[in-house]
């Protein structure tokens, strides 16, 4: 089952059900070879099965199979001279349970798909966190302000209710944005991944955390296009409409970050959240969000809420 939001499960819902209801029109307005026409209603059910899983596929046939056996009711003389009520109802019956059956096993095997998709998308974001936080291990400062935008990055996606997929990716972009600040070496990868020793003289290489990144980029997919487009219009020419382009998690990640960035630059008496949030308001060089910088406010709000209480 592909990872659709609420919205668009609800509207496939709707065109599936639309669709099964214009076929049974179809099969009432056919003259002769009814039966046939039948075979029709295989298509919004094997959908249904595909994209939204076992479950509502089931209920789609069981609404097809009522909806044609209503349609039969109906029309049955026009069935009756081809042939008698009995083969009627048997082949009715057959095609109904045919149906059922396909619904079964195609949602069957797409919810299976789905669950894996799933287990390897957790697997993928805690090896991502787990190497992340051993790279950023030898800088204490970096780690700490990392894991701040992580924690304020998955808050504002959960404020802005965007789909558990795209929070994750979010969250594994917050990960890997300080990676350009990293140099890593290949004597730590093979330490962290428990690689076989090199064999003959020991050579040290060297690259950036950026190269490891884009070196991964066929497992990142969510991820990269975050990194990517994390400093997209900011700041830059107030005409420059590239900013509007950049995903929504670059947008969230750059107003985390910079939040982060705001509040660590405040010497002396720390500041109001709210004050920060109206510092980036007012930053006529960057191309702040606006619905970001609504949902960081409500999410400030309440921390500093849920502190006081």
């Amino acid at each position: 089952m592909f990872q659709l939001t609420k919205r668009d499960q609800r509207v496939l819902e709707v065109i599936l059900i639309l669709l099964a209801v214009g076929l049974s029109c179809l099969v009432y307005k056919t003259e002769g070879y009814k039966l046939v026409t039948l075979n029709l209603f295989f298509l919004p059910v094997v959908l249904s099965a595909f994209f939204l899983g076992r479950y509502a596929a089931g209920i789609l046939a069981v609404f097809c199979v009522m909806a044609a056996s209503l349609v039969c009711a109906l029309d049955l003389n026009e069935f009756s001279s081809l042939s008698s009520p009995l083969v009627i109802g048997l082949s009715i019956t057959v095609w109904g349970a045919i149906l059922c059956l396909t619904a079964l096993l195609v949602g069957t095997l797409s919810d299976e798909r789905s669950a894996q998709a799933i287990e390897l998308h957790e697997a993928y974001v805690g090896v991502v966190e787990v190497l992340s936080r051993y790279l950023q291990g030898g800088n204490p400062q970096l780690n700490a302000f990392t894991n701040r935008v992580v924690q304020l990055s998955q808050k504002i996606a959960l404020e802005m209710r965007l789909s558990s997929r795209r929070i994750d990716d979010i969250r594994v972009a917050a990960l890997l944005q300080g990676f350009s600040r990293i140099e890593v070496t290949t004597k730590v990868i093979s330490k962290a991944v428990h690689s076989l020793e090199s064999k003959g003289k020991n050579q040290d290489f060297s690259f950036h955390g950026t190269d490891l990144v884009c070196s991964l980029g066929s497992v990142l997919r969510g991820a990269i296009p975050i990194l990517v487009n994390q400093d997209k219009g900011l700041p830059g020419d107030p005409k420059d409409h590239s900013a509007a382009e950049a995903p929504i998690g670059a947008k969230i990640l750059s107003v985390a970050r910079a939040y982060e960035v705001a509040l660590q630059g405040h010497s002396g008496t720390e500041p109001a959240p709210a004050e920060i949030v109206r510092e980036l308001r007012a930053d006529t060089t960057a191309h702040y969000d606006l619905d970001v910088l609504d949902a960081l406010q409500r999410v400030v709000v309440n921390d500093v809420q849920l502190v006081e209480a």
